[in-house]
């Protein structure tokens, strides 16, 4: 599937009803496609940046759910789709199937609904729904951040609301980042770097060692002992663990590129293991996003070092 685009890969792992009709779609209707999305029982879904649409078997898009020439999703077509997804060994996919997503080509996340089992390590089983997440690689979009704030090396924290493009960002400072120095990237669900088969879909420079599948503060400690990065990178801080291991990898000389969820300065100071961390001046700047019609940007720079 080499030279594939991520929507003819995600009609791949589609049975075949499905696939064909996804195949039919014009190419300008693909665009702005965000997300596909497979129910049991229910029409296939496309998740576009205009909104919400419904697939025809004749390859036309319809805002009407209840339109008859929506094409349907059976338990068969998810059961075919899961298996697939799991090259078809559902066996070897257990740790897909205990987190609940896979990461298939071009970085596409497949999130996956159903039933937990009752088994120690609890992995889902009768899958109803599948959701085909395409990645969002926007080369450059970190160019103004790095220039404005992080050119010498300096740890920045990056803040927005949900989709604001935080990891968006991350993904791309650690590009350009790990092109000069070295680049730790802790990346718990693999969402930043869609590593697949130990490959990195994409990228994210190439002086960056990436952890993935390990949460952030086991990931940050185990980066200081065995990488010696000059920088580490991690989305989604929250806890007082995540706290901790950045204040004591800092303590080293290491800096940090993160991102936090909030949505203003008030609220990020709100947030304790914020203050905990700005108060080591961990954190050279705060940057926040906003979104700018279907993009978003940089919308305020706070210096926070004295």
């Amino acid at each position: 599937m080499s030279g594939s685009t991520s929507y003819e890969i995600i009609s791949t792992y589609a049975a075949h009803p499905i696939r064909e009709a996804m195949l039919r779609v014009s190419i300008e209707k693909r665009s702005g496609l965000t997300e596909v999305r497979l129910r049991s029982g229910r029409p296939v879904s496309f998740v576009c940046i205009g909104g919400i649409k419904f697939l025809t078997k004749h390859g036309e898009l319809t805002s009407i759910p209840e339109n008859s020439d929506c094409i349907r999703v059976s338990a068969e077509d998810i059961a075919y789709t899961v298996n697939a997804l799991c090259r078809y060994s559902v066996h070897s996919c257990r740790k897909e199937l205990t987190e609940g997503y896979f990461v298939i080509e071009n970085g596409i996340r497949v999130g996956a609904s159903g039933t937990m089992s009752d088994t120690a390590d609890g992995v889902l089983k009768d899958f109803n729904g599948l959701n085909f997440r395409l990645s969002r690689e926007v080369t450059g979009c970190a160019d103004e951040l790095y220039n404005t704030v992080c050119n010498d090396g300096t740890g920045v924290i990056i803040c927005g609301g949900v989709n604001s493009g935080k990891t968006t960002m991350l993904r791309d400072l650690c590009r350009i980042i790990g092109k000069r120095y070295k680049v730790a990237l802790i990346d718990e669900r693999n969402e930043i770097s869609a590593v697949r088969f130990g490959q990195p879909q994409m990228d994210i420079g190439v002086m960056t060692d990436v952890i993935v599948g390990m949460n952030r503060s086991k990931g940050i400690t185990s980066a200081l002992r065995t990488l010696s990065p000059d920088m580490i990178f991690c989305d989604e801080i929250s806890t007082e663990e995540d706290a901790a291991a950045i204040l004591a990898a800092h303590g080293c000389g290491v800096e940090f590129a993160a991102t936090i969820h909030c949505t203003s300065y008030d609220d990020l100071m709100k947030r304790r293991i914020a203050a905990e961390l700005f108060e080591a001046e961990v954190f050279g700047s705060a940057v926040f996003l906003g979104k700018y019609g279907h993009s978003f940007g940089i919308r305020e720079i706070r210096r926070l070092k004295k």
